[in-house]
């Protein structure tokens, strides 16, 4: 049983405690006063649009043990704790409660903008067979406790503080020895992984993302900056160096390597690095690549020939070039952790060839059609300008790239306009429609997504149109597609709901898109506004 002087022990902004710090804590820590559990913590934190100090009087009555807030409070009737910021508070407050469960595991971070779900899966797989199973992930698809696999939310986001450490806890209890943890721009700035030891930290990319929340690229680049800090903070477990991953073709890269960490690795295909491509050859079902670690080499000659290189052959079922970054990311992430009487080059190809997909990452959906159809969540313009690279890849001459693409209400206004000009660019036939149009005018979002179709030369009605319904989109596209097109629909992927107004209905790109290839159209959204 936990006392409330053992989760504040290591709270960071601590300002205050009125009341018992000896009071019992038997329940979890919460933020949602409507979980609340007899004997748990209710953070009240402010939020964009309430107050969760409105609902401390709720809480108590549910049978909250003590209370966490901001305010000044002094007049309750079970212990408070003010603090300076309660939604960082909330991360420390859950992993205490939990007893540190990320102590207890060797614990790999991933962030991003685009690859995290995919790198998270390849390390995770690696993991999976060097620990003989023992190896979880938390993803913005699904966790993997061990034996069990849960739903971890409708759209991508790193899931709560609590939620986090009770899946970590529930590792440790399932008897898992490493867990790779996709961290999103989100999760880090709001707190919601505090508390969370890392022991190797990943990064994939920063491009252009998020800047309606963070307001500027450099807070972005920031906010993912925050992991490789943990990183630096991180509680030490035994024989267990501190290491950062980071993509030496990303510009960033510099800002990330600053960051202190026992050994930092540099992976890429365009830039040298320790472990970097030297060939990719794309078959019908693979990619095999070539890797040169370069930690390895011994000498150069002036002409630049490598002699005696320590040459590595891996091959992934996944397509396109970026993939095979993502590969890199996870070889270089993993090969320090393998057990050194392990064939470490067998177990990472072995992991490697183990993801034959990811749920919603350029995953085909084939129903007999004469053409190839793929649903992809790539919902950055440098997502989407990898993924119809990619397909492009897959076409024969003579035969055309059919995307279907929106873009989110509420969210990044810039990423329309290039979302649509990287579309006209490099798709055939662009067909505009609804991806999550929340409390926006969607006709205002496709009219912004036009006009950038037509900045590149496109013309609507002959190499774009507008359907504001996705799923008489998805059936127009699948309609003019003929015998070796492809029918790409991006920005969903994985998600299984659309938000229309504040109500998230039912959605899935798969099965919208099976619908579509068989003459149907999905319809469990609402008329579009």
């Amino acid at each position: 049983m936990k006392r409330l002087s053992d989760l504040i022990t290591n709270l960071p902004d601590l300002i205050h405690l009125t009341g018992d710090a000896n009071t019992a804590i038997t329940a979890p820590v919460e933020e949602d006063n409507r979980l609340i559990q007899s004997g748990g913590v209710f953070v009240a934190r402010r939020g964009l649009s309430v107050d969760g100090h409105n609902f401390i009087p709720d809480a108590i009555r549910r049978g909250a043990a003590v209370i966490v807030g901001e305010r000044d409070i002094t007049d309750l009737s079970v212990p408070y704790v003010q603090v300076s910021n309660a939604q960082e508070a909330t991360g420390w407050l859950a992993a205490a409660y939990q007893d540190y469960p990320s102590r207890k595991l060797i614990l790999i971070g991933v962030t991003g903008t685009d690859g995290k779900t995919t790198t998270s899966t390849l390390i995770h797989s690696i993991l999976k067979v060097a620990t003989d199973g023992k190896a979880g992930l938390i993803s913005t698809v699904s966790a993997d406790l061990g034996g069990k696999t849960v739903d971890t939310g409708l759209h991508v986001t790193t899931p709560s503080a609590p939620q986090i450490q009770a899946l970590l806890a529930q590792m440790i209890a399932n008897g898992l020895t490493h867990c790779v943890l996709e961290m999103t721009s989100h999760g880090l700035a709001q707190g919601r992984l505090n508390g969370v030891d890392i022991d190797v930290a990943v990064l994939t990319n920063v491009t252009h993302e998020h800047l309606d929340y963070h307001g500027t690229f450099e807070a972005y680049r920031a906010a993912k900056g925050r992991m490789f800090e943990m990183l630096s903070k991180s509680y030490r477990k035994p024989d267990q160096p501190k290491i950062s991953v980071i993509n030496a073709d990303d510009p960033s890269a510099d800002f990330f390597a600053t960051f202190s960490a026992d050994k930092v690795i540099l992976y890429g295909i365009k830039t040298t690095s320790e472990v970097g491509s030297l060939s990719i050859t794309y078959e019908p079902n693979s990619t095999e690549f070539v890797v040169a670690n370069r930690a390895a080499i011994k000498q150069m000659t002036s002409e630049g020939y490598i002699v005696d290189p320590d040459f590595r052959e891996f091959s992934t079922l996944l397509a396109g070039e970026f993939n095979v970054a993502n590969a890199l990311a996870a070889i270089a992430a993993t090969q320090y952790l393998i057990d050194e009487n392990q064939v470490v080059d067998k177990v990472i190809q072995q992991g490697l060839l183990g993801v034959k997909s990811i749920p919603g990452r350029m995953e085909r959906i084939d129903e007999g059609q004469p053409y190839t159809a793929i649903v992809d969540f790539a919902h950055t313009p440098n997502a989407l300008e990898n993924a119809f690279k990619a397909a492009r890849g897959m076409l024969t001459e003579g035969k055309r790239l059919i995307a279907i693409i929106g873009s989110a209400g509420l969210r990044d206004r810039d990423k329309r306009r290039l979302m649509a000009e990287v579309s006209a660019r490099s798709a055939d036939f662009t067909i505009l429609t609804a991806e999550d149009p929340r409390t926006e005018s969607l006709d205002d979002i496709l009219e912004t997504m036009a006009q950038g179709c037509i900045s590149q030369g496109g013309g609507e009605g002959q190499t774009f149109i507008r359907v504001p319904d996705r799923g008489q989109a998805l059936y127009q596209a699948c309609q003019v597609a003929q015998a070796g097109d492809i029918v790409i629909a991006c920005g969903k992927g994985h998600e299984q709901s659309m938000c229309f107004g504040t109500i998230e209905y039912p959605w899935d790109d798969r099965e919208a898109l099976r619908a579509a290839i068989k003459g149907a159209t999905l319809k469990t959204l609402p008329t579009a506004p």
